[in-house]
């Protein structure tokens, strides 16, 4: 069994944990553990459990984004350590790239990072098909570590064999029963199952929250992206207005006409759904939409997903983040100026 170590800043904490889920098959297949800073227990040395963990792990996950970049114990500890050991040969380094970043001059940068093509996994139109393509390669890692089974690797990899082309765990190719010595330690220094993850409840509280917290970074986004749209467009002119806590209007103009123009507001279905509308006028009347997103949850996390109003034959934008959501409103919004 493989040990994946999850180096990350805390402010990704919702994706590490939307990765945790997708590699759940792996850990019933025994093919995987994983560990990361929230396993730490009470009363034990923070900075001498990570290192203790970082030291023994075979597959080290860099989840890449502007907050890992700009955490001095993440950068300048981890990720240089985490380093030293790929370059060893003792541990295989993977680039997880959460959002779009500044990471290709980064150190890590000449190694394969995951999505496919080192696409951020927050802008995929469906998050799903991020999370999956980053599980399989991960999963192809692992497969591959085994195989070779290097003299450098740790005990986890060269314990894993293959059955039929399936890579299985040492138990399951005539290793000797291990006996039940230690079992008097604590749990956290014993094998363990690394599946003890609950179903998460989520209350109208939370989808306010989740609501307008996404509101309020989608006017952030919008407000960046159309001054970033006019620098980088010679006759372009943009204008971005905040109408009031839960509205705001766009508009891009060629030489002074209008080319593309929307509103975004809280709402738009009626009653307690939490929604977001987009219209494509920056003075839609209230109650008229041309996409709305629905908040909508699974076991673990919130996520946004499009009603398919603006979708090639009614398909769904699923699974999006706010970020996500954010990018899908945009390109309704820049479309007319792309034609």
């Amino acid at each position: 069994m493989a040990k994946l170590f999850f180096s990350y800043c805390h402010a990704d904490e919702k994706l590490r944990d939307r990765l945790e889920v997708h590699l759940s098959l792996m850990k019933n297949q025994g093919l995987i553990e994983t560990w990361h800073d929230r396993g730490i227990t009470a009363g034990s040395s923070v900075d001498g459990t990570i290192d203790e963990n970082l030291e023994s792990a075979d597959v080290i996950l860099l989840l890449v984004s502007a907050d890992f970049l700009a955490s001095r114990y993440c950068f300048s500890i981890e990720m240089k350590r985490a380093l030293e050991r790929h370059v060893e040969g003792t541990a295989r380094v993977i680039p997880v790239i959460l959002e779009p970043c500044d990471w290709h001059t980064a150190p890590f940068a000449g190694l394969l990072a995951v999505p496919k093509d080192g696409k951020a996994v927050t802008i995929w139109a469906n998050q799903a098909e991020a999370w999956t393509d980053v599980t399989r390669q991960i999963r192809k890692a692992v497969e591959e570590m085994a195989r070779v089974a290097p003299k450098t690797a740790s005990p986890l990899v060269a314990g894993l064999g293959a059955i039929g082309g399936v890579v299985q765990p040492a138990s399951s190719v005539n290793q000797p029963w291990i006996s039940n010595a230690g079992l008097g330690q604590p749990a956290q220094d014993r094998p363990r199952s690394s599946n003890l993850r609950l179903k998460k409840e989520f209350t109208d509280l939370d989808r306010d929250k989740f609501l307008h917290e996404s509101f309020d970074y989608m006017a952030k986004f919008f407000d960046a992206s159309l001054e970033e749209l006019a620098a980088r467009n010679q006759g372009i002119q943009v204008r971005f207005q905040r109408l009031d806590a839960q509205r705001f209007s766009a508009i891009a103009y060629r030489d002074g006409k209008s080319v593309a123009e929307c509103s975004v507001r809280v709402g738009g279905l009626g009653g307690r759904s939490p929604s977001l509308s987009f219209s494509f006028s920056a003075n839609a009347p209230e109650g008229s939409s041309n996409e709305i997103a629905m908040i909508e949850s699974d076991t673990q996390s919130m996520y946004f997903k499009s009603i398919g109003m603006q979708s090639f034959h009614g398909k769904r934008e699923s699974q999006l983040s706010e970020q996500g959501i954010s990018e899908y409103f945009w390109s309704l919004f820049i479309e007319p100026l792309q034609r």
